[in-house]
């Protein structure tokens, strides 16, 4: 088959040479993918987005090329009547090649490249593509995902969501993280987009509905000692989620914040919501409105001024769903209640405590020094223990830097404290942003920071000596460590906040 004389000139023959190249390897690399299951999301990234580019690349220097040498033959482009346009004549057997061969090319070009957008469509929305394709960028996200409660929910159900507006958002934003990622222009941390976030009425509310109302769950708690026998100290609290009973619906409990007759607003003075100094509550039924200050730190003009007015939803407590980063005396707790750090080591609680204290800048230097600090520890302290039972606490070593990988990441500067969990008190304010006895109106009203607003406590202590409420009646708390009475006047984040920096 004969083609026009324009076709054979470089550009044009390695267009064609490039296009060709390029739609043989998506070929064979996707075989390789479904028929093997290997490649991952790089080989994703290069069937579905890279070489289909190159292909489209290749086949427009083909046109590009001939242009070029028809441009060369005939040096006069206008003429009085206007430009020359290319003359198609199907009579003509080598146009007739021509047009043959690219209605068939154009034909197998888009079909495919209809299938290649609609896989390059499900592959970037896929977990795999938001986790592991920059995966030093996203790994903390990706490591804390697959180990939460949403592990089995895709990545954008929640950070896209359904229509197309914030689809094309995601989109654009995403052009950008590419670019950020590729020239290495990112912080580090990755900072909470929490001014760009979509409400959680169309994210979250999809599953977890409002109508559908929860009466009280009990939460049990197993805690160690740093002492020799790493003693066990449980609690376990009856969580007023919702109601005593389904029939009073939002009426009471955790989750009155998001009862459909109550609006409640509030200003931050961060960026993050840390510290929230005006509240507004609205009851909706019944018009009755109330403003509460904070009396420890009373917004000023400036305050008004840029302050933005955000109405309370899930994401303002569960603000990390899915990304849950536990502190130090956490991670170590969970271990050695699952048994993978043996608890009968004696003084492994401490050991692991001191080898956590410092921060560590890459994973290399974290194993390393981890592994030295809770030597040092025993070889100090009890080398009687570092000599019987040198064996075990190698094996505990490497589980302690297994739970310190799963939660802290040196390279992206992530770690407990980087992301407040703001569902809960202990290491950072969380409730107590707004249940703090200092946030009042003019009235006298007082946003109450009784604990038994959220939780009552019905057993708590060691396992063999562990305290019993009567039904209906709450224990009052017990610090594991003798502190007298300070709990109470002080924030659980004045001390725990700070034992880990």
């Amino acid at each position: 088959m004969k083609l026009p004389k324009s076709f054979y000139n470089w550009t044009s023959i390695v267009g064609t040479s490039i296009a060709i190249t390029a739609f043989f390897l998506i070929v064979f690399f996707f075989c390789v993918s479904v028929l093997f299951n290997q490649g991952g999301s790089y080989l994703g990234l290069v069937i579905y987005i890279v070489l289909p580019i190159v292909m489209i690349i290749g086949m427009l220097l083909i046109p590009i090329g001939m242009i070029i040498q028809i441009r060369r033959r005939n040096k006069q482009l206008f003429i009085s009547e206007g430009m020359k346009w290319p003359k198609v004549d199907l009579n003509d057997q080598k146009h007739r090649n021509a047009f043959t061969l690219f209605v068939i090319v154009s034909f197998i070009f888009l079909f495919l490249s209809s299938i290649g957008s609609y896989e390059a469509f499900v592959y970037s929305e896929s977990n795999q593509f938001c986790g592991t394709l920059c995966h030093s960028v996203m790994e903390p996200e990706y490591t804390t995902y697959q180990k939460s409660a949403h592990a089995r929910v895709a990545c954008v159900e929640c950070h896209v969501g359904e229509g197309a507006d914030w689809f094309v958002r995601s989109k654009l934003s995403g052009l950008y993280q590419v670019y950020a990622v590729t020239t290495n222009n990112f912080p580090r941390p990755i900072p909470t987009p929490i001014a760009n976030l979509r409400p959680a009425q169309e994210t979250c509310e999809h599953c977890h509905w409002p109508e559908k109302f929860y009466s009280k769950r009990t939460k049990f708690q197993r805690n160690f000692l740093t002492d020799k026998n790493n003693t066990e100290w449980n609690i376990t609290q009856l969580m007023k989620i919702g109601p005593d009973h389904h029939t009073q619906q939002l009426s009471e409990g955790i989750h009155w914040h998001i009862n459909p007759d109550i609006k409640i607003e509030f200003m931050s003075a961060d960026d993050k919501n840390e510290f929230i100094q005006w509240v507004k509550y609205t009851n909706l039924k019944t018009g009755e409105v109330h403003i509460y200050e904070d009396m420890m730190m009373e917004p000023d003009s400036t305050f008004y001024a840029d302050a933005k007015l955000r109405t309370m939803d899930c994401m303002d407590c569960h603000n990390r769903p899915s990304h849950v980063y536990l502190s130090p005396p956490d991670y170590i707790d969970e271990y050695l209640a699952a048994g993978k750090i043996d608890k009968s080591l004696p003084f492994i609680k401490m050991a692991a405590m001191e080898a956590l204290k410092d921060s560590y800048f890459t994973k290399d230097s974290a194993n390393l020094m981890i592994a030295q600090k809770v030597k040092e520890y025993y070889a100090t302290n009890h080398p009687d223990i570092a000599k019987d039972k040198a064996d075990d606490i190698l094996t505990s070593i490497e589980k302690i830097k297994e739970a310190y990988h799963q939660n802290s990441f040196p390279e992206m500067r992530v770690k407990w404290d980087v992301y407040p969990n703001h569902k809960g008190h202990l290491e950072s304010n969380g409730c107590f942003r707004c249940h703090d006895n200092y946030h009042s109106t003019k009235d006298g009203r007082v946003i109450s920071k009784d604990c038994n607003l959220c939780h009552i406590i019905t057993e708590q202590g060691k396992p063999d000596s562990l305290q019993h409420a009567l039904y209906g009646k709450q224990l009052e708390f017990k610090h594991p460590i003798d502190i007298g009475t300070d709990w109470k006047d002080y924030n659980c984040t004045d001390c725990h906040a700070y034992l880990y920096p």
